[in-house]
């Protein structure tokens, strides 16, 4: 019942809403290039469904290239910093620089440096960038979270820096990477989007340059249409990623355990 109820719900507030809209579009005559119907949107969708559905993959193939580059990176900087206490304050801080950075500003210095005629390759690196911080921060938080008890165990058993690192550290820490990757795969996407329409580049060809593409034209129905996918496209990346989290962690972990 309470799995009914969950799925139920969410799609029953969502039938209601699009009736008031459609209704209220309806009812007071409001124009379409100020707020298409429901109705319009699907319409609008269909009828561009062939560059809707490329733009999407585009934008998705950016976001998981980027994305992956991130968690990459951020892994293996949160293992260094664990490792040396010297690095990780030495390096630390220009890691914060880099996040507290609005993409808007560096994504005009990246683009030119990288040129357009490789666009997807530097709105990958936007992508990453943005995302590089959440898991870069949430893994050294589990790597320092690990029980002292289990590591002394390790110690007394002549466990090498290594093999403590790979047999207890990392499996500690992996909570808090995919938590941390949860929250990077959506914000990705984010800075994808943020980025290509920074870029402002018709060589672009994501749900970014759609949206502003359709918004200069004033149709705005198919603006509606491309929101709507980058907005399924970025609870199908939580959604998997949540689906990864429950496979690792399903038989030990009791954050999964308790749901």
């Amino acid at each position: 019942m309470k799995r009914i109820l969950d799925i139920g719900l969410p799609f029953t507030v969502a039938a209601l809403v699009l009736g008031a809209w459609q209704w209220a579009v309806a009812h007071w005559q409001v124009p379409p290039y100020v707020l298409p119907a429901p109705s319009a949107i699907v319409t609008a969708f269909v009828n561009n469904f062939t560059s809707l559905v490329a733009a999407l993959a585009a934008t998705f193939l950016i976001t998981i290239a980027g994305f992956a580059g991130a968690v990459a990176a951020a892994l293996a900087l949160a293992i260094l910093f664990s490792q040396s206490r010297l690095i990780e304050r030495s390096l630390y801080p220009y890691a914060v620089i880099l996040q507290v950075t609005p993409v808007v500003a560096i994504a005009p210095l990246i683009l030119i440096w990288i040129g357009f005629e490789r666009i997807n390759l530097a709105l990958a690196l936007l992508a990453g960038l943005i995302a590089f911080f959440p898991v870069l921060t949430s893994t050294m938080l589990g790597l320092k979270s690990v029980d002292f008890n289990l590591l002394d165990l390790a110690r007394l058993y002549g466990a090498s820096r290594w093999q403590r690192l790979w047999k207890v550290q990392l499996p500690s820490a992996l909570p808090y990477l995919l938590s941390g990757m949860k929250t990077g795969g959506v914000i990705a996407l984010i800075g994808e989007v943020t980025a290509e329409f920074a870029a402002g580049s018709g060589t672009a060809s994501g749900l970014a340059w759609r949206i502003t593409e359709s918004s200069n034209r004033l149709e705005i129905a198919t603006t509606f249409a491309a929101l709507g996918l980058l907005a399924v496209l970025g609870v199908a990346i939580f959604a998997a990623l949540s689906l990864l989290e429950w496979a690792l962690l399903r038989r030990w972990h009791e954050s999964v355990l308790r749901s």
